[in-house]
C-alpha cells in the first residue's frame, strides 16, 4: 500500500479526534464512516502482510472512536 494512503487515514483519524474534542459528535460520526469506507477499500486491494497489520491497527482505533462517539449504542448491545 502506498504510504500516502496511510497518511490519508492518519489525517482522517486526527480530524475525528478533533471533532470529538469540539463535541461535534455528528460530524465526527460522519467522518468516521467516511474513513471506515476508505479503510475497507484499502483492505480489499491489499495482500501485503505489513499493510494488513497496519490496517488492523486502524480498525481497532476506529472501533474505539466509534464507542467514544456512540456510547449509547455500545451499552445497548
Amino acid at each position: 500500500m502506498i504510504n500516502n494512503q496511510f497518511e490519508e487515514l492518519k489525517n482522517g483519524v486526527q480530524e475525528i479526534i478533533d471533532l470529538i474534542v469540539a463535541k461535534d459528535n455528528k460530524a465526527a460520526n460522519n467522518k468516521l464512516l467516511e474513513i471506515s469506507e476508505k479503510l475497507d477499500e484499502f483492505l480489499d486491494h491489499t495482500d501485503e502482510d505489513e499493510d494488513l497489520i497496519e490496517i488492523s491497527k486502524y480498525q481497532v482505533l476506529l472501533n474505539q472512536l466509534f464507542q467514544k462517539i456512540n456510547p449509547e449504542e455500545v451499552e445497548g448491545e
